[in-house]
This record gives C-alpha cells, sequence and structure tokens, in this order.
C-alpha cells in the first residue's frame, strides 16, 4: 500500500496512475524542445518572452488555470570585451564560437549572447599571469607552500573542481586583479572523446558562460535581497550590492587558453594539476603579461514566470509545488529545455486527468521560471515576493533542470527519501526494463569493491553490503545551483530534484553548440528518457497531492542526520591531529608539502593548537530526533483501521500542518553566520564551493576555516534545532495517536 493513503484511496490513486503512465509522448517532448530551443532565448531577450507566452498558452491548453508573474532584475549584458597576451609576445583572443557546418542554429550570431561571466565587475587591467589549477581554496594552499603569490596577478583557472563563481572569489581574497576561466580539454574537451559535431565534446572554440554572482551569500536579483523584485520594490545602489564579483572576471575557450598558458614559465605544476593542451603546464609568474579589460550595461530587464494551479479540493492551502526553468544561456536544448519539456508533458498529463474526473486533494503548482541562469531569479524572486504565503502552505517542492539518458538521479531532502525510493520502484527504465531504482541500484553496487580487500576510505566494503542490505538508496544532500534553493534554504519547505543522466557526456554546456542538434544526436535522442522523467516526477507530484496523510519518513532522516553528527565529530578530531602533527614537522624541520618531492617548500607558520569542542548539544538533538522518529513510526502503523481505512476521529488537516512543519523547524531567522538569507541548519551550499553541499553547515565550515568559538556555537544552535525538529514529530505522533484511540 502506498504510504499515507488509505486502502480505498490507494486503489483510487492506482487506477489514475495508470491512466497518467500511458499519456506522457516523446514525440510532445520532441516538438516541445524543437519550438523552444529554436533561437537564443536569454533574459530579456524577444525569444524569451516569446517562449513564455507560448508555455502559457500550453498550460491553458491543457486546461489549468495559469498566468505570468514579473519581476524587474538587475541583469548586465557585455558592452566590451578584451583579452590579449602584451608579453613576450602578441596575442589576441577571439572570443568568438564560431558556426558549426550542420547545425542550423549555431549561426544565429546577432542573437546570441557573447561568452561572459554575469555580474562581474567592470575592469581594466594588464598583469602578470599565473595559473592557478582549479582556483579552488586548495589549490591556492598548495600555491603558498610553493611560495608563489597571485597579488597584483591575473589568474587563469580551468572549470571543474568547484562552482565558476568561487574562482574569482578566492582570487581576490588572496590580492589578484582579474580572472580569466577556461574550459580545459582533459574536463570536456578532445582528452574525453570526440568534440562537436563529429562527437559530443567541447571544441577548441566552444566556452562556458555562466554567472559569477556569489550565491553562497544570497541568490536572485542582486538589488533585492530578501524580498520580491516587484516594480515598486526598494533596490539597492550598485554600490551597495555584496555579490558581484571583486575583480574582473572573463570565461574563454582552450582555443584561446594556449597561447596565455603556453607564454607561463616559472615553475612546472604539478602532475595533477596538468591539463590536456598539448603544453607543458607552468605556473608562473613570468613572463606572460596579459591585459583584460571587460565593461557591461548594467541594465534592468523583466522575467517572466509561467505559473499553473490546480486547486486541491479537500487541502487546498497544502501546496505541492514543481518546477523547472525556461531560461537559457544561448538555444539551451539540454540546460533547461530537456527539464522543462518533460514537466509541460506531466501538465499536460494532469490536464487530462481534471477532464476525465480527478481532482487532487491538495493544490499543486506548476512553475517554469525565467532567469535561473544569471543566479535563479524567477524563483527567488516569486518565493520572495509569496513567502509569508509559502510558509503556511508549501508542503513540497520538486525542482528538474536539464535532462538526460541513463541513471535517475535524485537529491534532497531526507525526509522524502523513503518516498522517492517508492516511487523509483514504480517506473521502468526506458533501456532495461528493470525499474529505474533497481538501475541505480546495480550501477551502484558495480562502482563499490568486491571486498574488503578491494575497499577504500572513501568506499568501505560496508557500502556495498548497504546497498544490497538498506531499504531505501540513500538520496544526495542539496546544496545549491538551481530553482530548489530559496524554498529548501530560505523558506525550509522540503525538497527534491530530479533528473536522467550519466550516458550522455558531452562538453557543450552553456554553449552556444547546446542546442536542438547536438541533443538529438548526442544525448537523449529519442526522448524515452524524456518521457521517463515526466512519468517519475509526474507520479510523485500525483501521490503528495492525493496521499492523505503527508509521506513523510522521519526514520531515514534522522540516520542520515546521524551520519552528519559523526562526521562532524571525526572532522574536529581530524583537524585537531593535523595541527598538531603539521606543528611537530615544523619544528622538527621536516615538513614538506605534497607533489614537491625536492622540499622546495615554505613552511607554514605553527598554529595554536584548537580546544577540544563539546559535542554534547550535537549528540542530544540527534537523540531527541531518534527518540520522536521511533515513536513517529509505531504511531503511523497503528493509525489504520483493520479494514485499512483512516480513523475518522483522526485530525488529518491538524497532522499534515505538524508534518509540514518538521522541516520549517530546521531553519532559524537569522540564518547561517555571515549569511542570514541561508536559514536551513542542516543544507546549505558550502561559502566556498558554490553549489556543492555542507551538511550542518554553519558547524562543518566553522570547523574548516578554524574558528573554534564560532564552531562551538554553531553546535548549541543545531542542537536546538534538532530538538525543535524531533519536537514537531513528537507532536505529529501524539496526533496519530489520538487518532487511533
Amino acid at each position: 500500500m502506498l504510504r499515507g493513503f488509505s486502502a480505498e484511496s490507494d486503489r483510487a490513486e492506482h487506477d489514475w496512475e495508470t491512466k497518467f503512465r500511458a499519456i506522457p509522448d516523446p514525440a510532445n517532448l520532441r516538438q516541445y524542445m524543437q519550438r523552444l530551443s529554436a533561437r537564443p532565448h536569454h533574459v530579456g531577450s524577444a525569444y524569451d518572452k516569446d517562449n513564455a507566452e507560448w508555455l502559457l498558452s500550453k498550460f491553458k491548453e491543457f486546461g489549468l488555470d495559469a498566468k505570468i508573474e514579473s519581476y524587474d532584475v538587475l541583469f548586465p549584458t557585455p558592452k566590451e570585451r578584451v583579452l590579449e597576451l602584451v608579453a613576450p609576445s602578441h596575442f589576441t583572443a577571439k572570443l568568438q564560437e564560431p558556426t558549426v557546418p550542420g547545425d542550423p542554429t549555431s549561426s544565429q550570431h546577432d542573437e546570441q549572447l557573447p561568452s561572459y561571466n554575469a555580474y562581474s565587475i567592470d575592469g581594466d587591467v594588464t598583469a602578470p599571469l599565473v595559473y592557478v589549477n582549479y582556483g579552488a581554496p586548495t589549490d591556492y594552499e598548495q600555491l603558498d607552500r610553493l611560495g608563489i603569490s597571485v597579488k597584483g596577478a591575473i589568474v587563469i583557472a580551468r572549470y571543474g573542481a568547484t562552482w565558476r563563481g568561487i574562482k574569482p572569489k578566492v582570487a581576490a581574497e588572496h590580492g589578484a586583479v582579474g580572472c580569466i576561466i577556461y574550459s580545459d580539454p582533459r574536463d570536456d574537451g578532445f582528452y574525453q572523446g570526440s568534440v562537436y559535431p563529429a562527437g559530443p565534446f567541447r571544441p577548441s572554440d566552444g566556452v562556458q558562460r555562466g554567472s559569477v554572482m556569489d550565491m553562497p551569500v544570497y541568490p536572485g536579483d542582486p538589488l533585492t535581497p530578501g524580498i520580491g523584485a516587484t516594480k515598486d520594490a526598494k533596490r539597492l545602489k550598485l554600490s551597495e550590492v555584496t555579490t558581484f564579483t571583486k575583480i574582473p572576471t572573463l570565461p574563454i575557450s582552450y582555443g584561446d587558453a594556449q597561447p596565455l598558458l603556453a607564454a607561463i614559465t616559472g615553475r612546472v605544476a604539478p602532475e595533477r594539476w596538468r591539463g590536456a593542451l598539448p603544453i607543458t603546464y607552468f605556473i608562473g609568474p613570468g613572463p606572460a603579461k596579459v591585459h583584460l579589460k571587460v565593461s557591461f550595461n548594467w541594465d534592468m530587464k523583466t522575467i517572466n514566470d509561467v505559473i499553473a494551479r490546480i486547486p486541491g479540493s479537500t487541502y487546498p492551502d497544502e501546496w505541492i509545488i514543481r518546477g523547472n526553468h525556461h531560461d537559457a544561456w544561448v538555444n539551451g536544448a539540454e540546460d533547461p529545455i530537456s527539464g522543462a519539456s518533460a514537466l509541460l508533458e506531466e501538465a499536460r498529463g494532469l490536464g487530462t486527468l481534471l477532464r476525465q474526473g480527478w481532482k487532487p486533494k491538495r493544490t499543486i503548482i506548476y512553475c517554469l521560471w525565467d532567469g535561473e541562469e544569471e543566479g535563479l531569479l524567477g524563483s527567488t524572486e516569486w518565493a520572495e515576493d509569496h513567502a509569508e504565503e509559502l510558509r503556511k502552505k508549501a508542503a513540497v517542492y520538486i525542482n528538474s533542470d536539464g535532462n538526460g539518458r541513463g541513471f535517475l538521479g535524485v537529491a534532497g531532502s531526507h525526509t522524502l527519501e523513503k518516498f522517492i525510493n517508492s516511487v523509483a520502484r514504480d517506473v521502468k527504465d526506458p533501456e532495461t526494463n528493470l525499474s529505474v531504482w533497481k538501475r541505480l541500484q546495480l550501477r551502484a553496487l558495480a562502482d563499490q569493491p568486491e571486498s574488503a580487500a578491494g575497499a577504500t576510505r572513501e568506499s568501505p566494503a560496508s557500502d556495498r553490503q548497504e546497498l544490497r542490505q538498506r531499504a531505501d538508496l540513500r538520496i544526495s544532500a542539496l546544496g545549491s545551483g538551481s530553482d530548489y534553493t530559496a524554498f529548501l534554504d530560505h523558506l525550509g519547505i522540503a525538497s527534491l530534484n530530479l533528473g536522467f543522466g550519466g550516458e550522455d557526456n558531452g562538453g557543450v554546456y552553456h554553449s552556444v553548440y547546446d542546442d536542438f542538434n547536438w541533443y538529438t544526436h548526442f544525448s537523449d535522442t529519442d526522448f524515452s528518457y524524456g518521457r521517463a522523467l515526466a512519468e517519475t516526477a509526474g507520479l510523485a507530484v500525483l501521490r503528495l497531492a492525493d496521499a492523505e496523510i503527508l509521506p513523510f519518513d522521519f526514520a531515514d532522516f534522522t540516520d542520515t542526520v546521524q551520519r552528519y553528527v559523526d562526521e562532524i565529530q571525526k572532522l574536529a578530531q581530524t583537524q585537531r591531529a593535523e595541527i598538531v602533527e603539521r606543528n611537530r614537522e615544523i619544528e622538527e624541520g621536516v615538513f614538506a608539502a605534497k607533489d614537491d618531492p625536492q622540499h622546495k617548500t615554505v613552511p607554514p607558520p605553527a598554529e595554536a593548537v584548537p580546544p577540544f569542542l563539546d559535542l554534547a548539544p550535537l549528540q542530544n538533538g540527534l537523540a531527541a530526533l531518534q527518540t520522536a522518529s521511533a515513536r513517529y513510526d509505531k504511531a503511523f502503523e497503528h493509525a489504520r483501521e483493520s479494514d485499512g481505512s483512516i480513523p475518522a476521529r483522526l485530525s488529518l488537516r491538524a497532522l499534515n500542518a505538524d508534518l509540514i512543519a518538521v522541516e520549517r523547524a530546521l531553519t532559524l531567522s537569522d540564518g547561517l553566520p555571515g549569511r542570514s538569507w541561508f536559514q536551513n541548519q542542516i543544507y546549505a551550499p558550502g561559502f566556498y564551493t558554490g553549489y556543492g553541499v555542507k551538511t550542518l553547515p554553519g558547524v562543518r565550515e566553522s570547523i574548516e576555516q578554524k574558528q573554534w568559538k564560532l564552531a562551538q556555537e554553531q553546535i548549541v544552535r543545531v542542537g536546538g534545532v534538532l530538538e525543535n525538529s524531533g519536537e514537531r514529530i513528537q507532536s505529529a505522533a501524539a496526533e496519530l495517536d489520538r487518532g487511533s484511540q
């Protein structure tokens, strides 16, 4: 029986789901993509607005009540871009992605946004060039050990390992005056396979556009943090914005990067820093010197979110929200139209069910967001604009973005882990005819060592045993990088992110080559996995909207939090042990960095040995969560009559309100240290990872940054949050007990 359903409603649900499964059609997905990706449709473009109006018409055609909600946001576009090598020889970067023969949309140059990084500041700098690998914090630690400074230099970093916005952020913190980001062929070019159009990987002139807004501080319109960017909203001055880069930044192709990198000498880069270009990778500085100049039109643009609503028949004030964005950097067939097309086909399916007499118990809201690419603009502004109502009514948000071919990817709130596992068991993989759950389990098993002899610290043999024995596959936690961010991280709404991939690797991300021609040759060529996404997300929406009791589960959630607490304890112990050991090496004169066999590194100064952290508040919060979860499971099992019905005396409205409140209890209104917009205390993007999640972020990042007093304060705060969440679970359990008496 489906979790949260009575026997009678379970039978009705299966009937409606059978009808829904027959509806999604790959031919429709293909037509949607061909239409939506026919022209560039970035924020403010004519075709972006045209797409929004077309999507609105489709929702209405499906029988849904729909409208466009618009916001006015800051969206800079390039006015001038110059990059040239001025010493020891001269080279001028092309900064242009050429037309590819046989690709009809790559020639739409008049409508394409040039390659650039949105929310870089204006700048005109000439300076020595230093290669910094991926430009992650650990790379600068290595440079420090090698005695190499980037102060007063322009850095060149390759895409990968960390989110692009972190690269100029960390470079500026180390004194750099400019940042160039390039795509190395080792990561997504010819080293990986044939390049486009012969294959799916990035050609030499392909460039990854992208935002470098400091989204770990806050996403959305830079001028209206925390409030919707309505016409009458109070806006910051440009000089007051904290999320722009501190140095000018520009992305380039590996074709443009090669002459720059080849001009650098100095120390040879460590082996793991070396890409696949046919050159020796040196770090510098010297003798290469470059001139970087970028300036922007700092304009306001209107973004258009397309919102469709299906009213709930029983609990209209409990909302299930489903979203994907519709804007792109250029044509955006994979990112985002592959996901938007699946959402549209889901909506068509639900519209068909409505005409057949189906009525969801809860209100369903379908959202196609604008402005995601620049900084989650559309979803963030809508969520901030409707924040008070969302806090009261939103039960779950389900997101997708791009979609490809292969394995189901799931990440999100662990209170929904058991639920989404049940959905995945009921969807057939188009290639193998196994369930998408079983195919994912088999892949995970194949990636694990066969025996303890082959195990590693990162992949212990116990993981393989767990994959075979644990009822549910673990889902990943969410940080940021797509439109779930405002719902999960800011408002505390339980969220999921879904999509297929893993068998469609390529290198056209955020380039002019992410188009219909590329997608239909190298990704989900027959749109069978687009259909699978529509079915997976559609079933999730149906079950969440139709269940009498919202199908949250707290056993998997508690199990996951236990792992996070254990990781914190281990991290604190490891940090302390490493400092003690390094101090010993420095004192004894035997310090040597990795990748430096000649021991030419400059040893760092000794550090103060940190105090032992008192983890009791975290452990106490976890214990409260474990007690509450066990009580809820017991109460849930007893909350049915002998015929499988739910007792009439049970107040479902009160129970579901408690269940929705559990995720809200994971937030604190003053947010994380130094970034109050991020209120969730369990999940957040890392301050120096950008997209990548940091779990128990206030505690974890304080320890990583060796802020021991702050770490202890955060331990107390997060322990209290876990206790608060446990209290809400206890309240739900008590409601079940009352209804079962």
